[in-house]
């Protein structure tokens, strides 16, 4: 019995380990993105986005608590692409058919999902917006936006999602909340007007690549700003968003603009439905 009990907390820790943070950018930085999002919408179709802001940035969420339900959905959320070579990983093919081929489904989970993902939903609110299914387009336009956001955050796009693999233990939820948290009436987010997405899924290959450019800046900052210091408080926050705070509100920003691009993107590819003012 007693060993019995023993393997399953080992079990346990080793399941702990291996799943990413999540953390990402907390309630307060996915509204955030929601929120920035409608304004990049053009003429047409803002009024349905904006009669909904409220659904939206309610249900931005929903995924999280999801994945508190299910912790084998949280596959869906990240994507650790530094377990496929040297960037920019062009082992890993980026249609799902090919990767599950090449890899196999049980390494690609293990992996994480997240592109695909954004891809998945970005042709159900399609679906839904063809359909004059306006529920359901709401639901998934909230849903798709967890997504797209999880696809800014840096640490949603490595195995060192933690940063313990370079010894800077709780640096994702420093920098994806933690700063978000501390210093979020000083940002002035700025994303520019949504723009048509050729390939949903590839652009969500795009997004999750751009954010893991960022990763050695961030670690080094975070390294910087704890010089000298014994624990992780204001004084540390105050130098951590001085050294990294530009990155941070880029990648709130850009995941603002793209938002707004999947939304009016999934549009476009519906026929360009006459959208309800509510």
């Amino acid at each position: 019995m007693r060993r019995r009990v023993l393997a399953g907390l080992a079990l346990l820790v080793i399941l702990l380990l291996a799943t990413p943070s999540s953390f990402g950018w907390g309630e307060n930085g996915e509204r955030m993105i929601v929120d920035k999002a409608v304004d990049t919408l053009p003429d047409e179709i803002r009024p349905f986005f904006q009669a909904n802001r409220q659904f939206l940035i309610q249900h931005v969420t929903d995924p999280v608590e999801s994945e508190t339900r299910n912790p084998g959905e949280q596959r869906n959320s990240f994507i650790q692409l530094d377990r496929y070579g040297q960037f920019p990983f062009a082992a890993l093919p980026r249609t799902y058919t090919a990767a599950m081929t090449k890899f196999g489904r049980h390494t690609l989970e293990s992996r994480g999902l997240l592109p695909w993902q954004v891809g998945l939903y970005s042709k159900k609110l399609t679906d839904a917006l063809r359909a004059r299914n306006w529920d359901d387009a709401k639901l998934s336009a909230a849903i798709l936006a967890h997504y797209v956001a999880a696809a800014h955050d840096p640490f949603r796009s490595t195995m060192n999602n933690d940063g313990a693999l370079s010894n800077q233990p709780g640096v994702d939820e420093r920098f994806s909340y933690g700063l978000v948290e501390r210093y979020q009436r000083f940002f002035f987010l700025k994303p520019n007007e949504a723009t048509f997405i050729r390939d949903p899924t590839d652009h969500a290959f795009d997004m999750s690549l751009s954010a893991h450019s960022w990763l050695e800046n961030i670690l080094l900052a975070d390294r910087r700003a704890h010089e000298g210091l014994s624990g992780y408080k204001d004084d540390y926050y105050d130098r951590f968003y001085a050294q990294a705070g530009a990155v941070l509100i880029r990648q709130l920003s850009d995941a603002s603009t793209d938002l707004g691009s999947y939304w009016m993107t999934a549009w476009i590819n519906a026929g360009r439905p006459q959208l309800p003012a509510y």
